[in-house]
Parts: C-alpha cells; sequence; structure tokens
C-alpha cells in the first residue's frame, strides 16, 4: 500500500482512527464475530458486517469468495466508492476483519486499514462507543477482480508443492494440522506446510494486540517462513488465515497468497495429498 494513497497506514492504533472519526472518506467496518457484540458498543460512525456475507455460501466450498454479483451488491450497501478508506475491525484478533481486507485486496480496493486489537483495544483505551446502529448511505460500488495474485487455488497450490522460494502456513490448532482433530473427511495438513496458529502473534494480555513484530518475524523464521518467499496461508474456511495473510503485509513479507478454499475444500476430496 502506498503512503501517498492512503489516509491511514495499514496498521494503525486506536488514537489514529480517533482522529479521523468526522473524515467522510473513512468507512469503518465491525466484523464482530456476533451482533450482540456491536449492539453493545462499538466504534462511533462503524457500520455492522455479518461476516457470513465474505463467504459464497454455495456447496461443495461455501467459504469460497463470493461471486462478483455477491460482492457488488455487499460494498453498495455498505456504502463503499472507490474513494472509501476502510478500517476493518473485529472482537477476535482480526480473523473477519484480515478476510474483508482480503476480499478488498482481490478486487483492487487497496485504500484499507486494520486496527491493532479491534474493538478489545477500543474499550481498554477508553474510548468512547456508541450502541446506536449506524446505517450506511448505499451506492453503487461495481466489484470486479482486480488483483487475482492474492489467492491461490487449490490446482496452483497442488503444482508449487515443494518448490524453491515456495511455502505452505497452516494457521490451525495444532491437532488440526497433526490430524488428531479431525474437522473434515480426512485430517492431517498439506504437505510441506509449517504450522504457525493464528493467535500465536497475538499479544494474550494486551488485547490481542499484535506482539512485538520483530519477535514474531524471528519466530516465523525459525518456523520455516521468511520474508523473501512466496507463501500461501490457509485454515478451515479462510478465517484464521484472514489474519495471518494480514499478518504477512504487515510484516513486509514478499507475497502471502490465501488459499480460501482451505482445508474444507482440500481435506474433503480424495485427490489432494495429506501429511499427519
Amino acid at each position: 500500500m502506498s503512503s501517498e494513497a492512503n489516509l491511514l497506514p495499514l496498521l494503525i492504533d486506536c488514537d489514529q482512527l480517533e482522529n479521523h472519526l468526522d473524515n467522510p472518506q473513512v468507512l469503518i467496518i465491525d466484523v464482530s464475530c456476533t451482533r450482540e457484540n456491536y449492539d453493545q458498543g462499538h466504534v462511533p460512525g462503524a457500520v455492522f458486517l455479518d461476516f457470513k456475507r465474505l463467504f459464497i455460501g454455495e456447496q461443495p466450498v461455501p467459504n469460497k469468495l463470493p461471486s462478483i454479483e455477491q460482492l457488488s451488491t455487499l460494498f453498495s450497501e455498505l456504502g463503499m466508492s472507490r474513494d472509501s478508506h476502510v478500517v476493518a475491525y473485529d472482537d477476535e484478533g482480526g480473523g473477519w476483519a484480515g478476510r474483508l481486507l482480503w476480499t478488498l485486496d482481490m478486487i483492487g480496493h487497496t485504500r484499507y486499514s486494520y486496527l491493532n486489537g479491534g474493538i478489545l483495544s477500543w474499550r481498554a483505551e477508553g474510548k468512547h462507543q456508541s450502541q446506536e446502529p449506524h446505517q450506511p448511505v448505499s451506492c453503487q460500488y461495481e466489484a470486479d477482480i482486480l488483483n487475482p495474485a492474492e489467492r491461490i487455488e487449490l490446482d496452483e497450490l497442488k503444482s508449487k508443492l515443494g518448490q524453491p522460494g515456495f511455502a505452505v502456513w497452516d494457521a490451525r490448532s495444532p491437532g488440526e494440522y497433526d490430524g488428531s482433530a479431525v474437522k473434515a473427511a480426512r485430517g492431517g495438513h498439506v504437505p510441506t506446510a509449517v504450522h504457525y496458529e493464528w493467535t500465536r502473534a497475538m499479544d494474550q494480555e494486551n488485547n490481542l494486540r499484535l506482539r512485538d513484530m520483530a519477535e514474531v518475524i524471528s519466530e516465523l523464521e525459525t518456523a520455516g517462513l521468511t520474508i523473501d518467499q512466496e507463501i500461501a496461508t490457509y485454515c478451515q474456511s479462510h478465517h484464521r488465515s484472514g489474519f495471518t495473510w494480514l499478518l504477512g503485509k504487515i510484516l513486509g513479507f514478499k507475497q502471502v497468497r490465501a488459499y480460501d478454499g482451505s482445508w474444507n475444500e482440500w481435506g474433503n476430496r480424495q485427490d489432494t495429498p495429506i501429511e499427519s
């Protein structure tokens, strides 16, 4: 993201967002896990987005990217224009916010930021919260897939396994990775995948803000994920890997791509190699 093209950097804190609450170009989107949490208290002016609308919702892999028509309808209803600078946050450390920002990147809308720690940080700092739902002014937004390189699909992923300079990042739990917790027809992980659970990069004692970035980069490099690689990240439904995709962007990795089919696709097929 170019600093000249954006009102705010990719990663922002509560004070930075507070200073832009009255900016008409800033569109704040709350992707909390439940509507009840939004109603309990949200950043003033934030609109609520049900995370399920970030999925296509159709078999055989309902968690994949929505259709162009679905995306156009969604962002029109949210009142997003080409000039909007989107600030995304959630209540879980960045999974759903990351999924939203990846979706924006796919349609070429790179004017966006992530609120570090989300609503938990906002509340911890005693910032003003609203309990009144904010209704966006709908518009006409025509979406298109302008940045397909942010996504990797099953066949390409299979073809690249083991290639020099290519790595796979599994963001799931240890049990899912080693196959002891099975959430599809088959358990295990994509061959060569490096395991680094998504929550490891969050400071559990500091409202799920990102931990020290130098420490996180060091841990990732030790695990086998380096900033000069092309990295494909996945989880079960590209929710947790929404955060790891975003984390790679924040840390300055050369290329982080999301496998939105994730284990819901890979683990439910019989023609995909699996390790455990």
